[in-house]
C-alpha cells in the first residue's frame, strides 16, 4: 500500500512537471508567435510605407514634369532664377517677367538680358526706368522715349514690343536682333554676356 502511494506521488509529481513544462513551452510558443506576428506586422508596415513613399515621389516627379515651362524649370523655379539677377527697382519682379514671357512665347533669358543691359538694373536702374518705367530704352513713333504708368505696365509693354517687333518675326537671338534693335555692333555680345550671367545665377 505504501509502495502504491509512493508510486502515485511520483506519478503526480511527474505529471505536474510535465504540465508545468508543457505550459512553459506553450507560453514560449505564444511569445514566439507574437514576436513573429509583430515582426511580420512591422515588415508589412515598412513595405507599405516604402511603397507609398515611392509612389508619392513618382507622382511628385510626374507633376513636376508636367509643370515644366522653360529650360527644365517650373514657373516657380524660373521666377526665382530670374529674380537672382534683378536688383534695384526690378527687385521682386521675377515672377511677372517669367509668367508674361512664357505667356507670350518669349525667351525670358533674352528678355531680361536686354533689360539689364539697357537699364543697368543688374546693379542700379537707370533714371529712364525710374521716371518713365521704360525698361528697354523704348522709343515711340515720335522718336521720344516711351512712358508707362506703372512699372508692371512698363514690364508688360516692353515684353509685348520685344515679342511683336522682333521675336515673332524670327529675330530670336541677340545676333539676329542687333542690326534692327541697336546701332552698336557690340550690342549682341553684351546681351549674350548677361544671358550667361542669368543662366549661371
Amino acid at each position: 500500500m505504501k509502495t502504491l502511494k509512493k508510486k502515485c506521488v511520483i506519478s503526480l509529481s511527474c505529471l505536474s512537471i510535465c504540465l508545468i513544462s508543457a505550459i512553459a513551452n506553450s507560453n514560449k510558443n505564444v511569445v514566439y508567435a507574437k514576436n513573429l506576428n509583430n515582426n511580420f506586422y512591422e515588415k508589412s508596415v515598412n513595405i507599405i510605407k516604402e511603397a507609398k513613399e515611392d509612389a508619392d515621389a513618382k507622382l511628385a516627379e510626374e507633376v513636376r514634369k508636367a509643370s515644366i515651362v522653360f529650360d527644365n524649370m517650373t514657373i516657380d523655379e524660373l521666377s526665382e532664377k530670374l529674380e537672382r539677377s534683378m536688383n534695384s527697382d526690378l527687385k521682386g519682379k521675377g515672377r511677372l517677367f517669367a509668367t508674361y514671357s512664357i505667356e507670350l512665347g518669349l525667351d525670358p533669358y533674352l528678355a531680361l538680358a536686354i533689360t539689364l543691359h539697357e537699364t543697368g538694373c543688374a546693379y542700379s536702374c537707370s533714371s529712364l526706368l525710374r521716371t518713365n518705367n521704360n525698361l528697354g530704352g523704348l522709343k515711340g513713333a515720335n522718336g521720344r522715349y516711351m512712358s508707362f504708368e506703372t512699372l508692371d505696365d512698363g514690364i508688360k509693354g516692353y515684353l509685348d514690343i520685344l515679342y511683336n517687333r522682333y521675336y515673332s518675326k524670327g529675330l530670336t537671338t541677340p545676333e539676329l536682333m542687333n542690326p534692327v534693335y541697336a546701332e552698336s555692333t557690340t550690342w549682341a555680345s553684351k546681351v549674350n554676356w548677361y544671358i550667361q550671367k542669368i543662366k549661371a545665377a
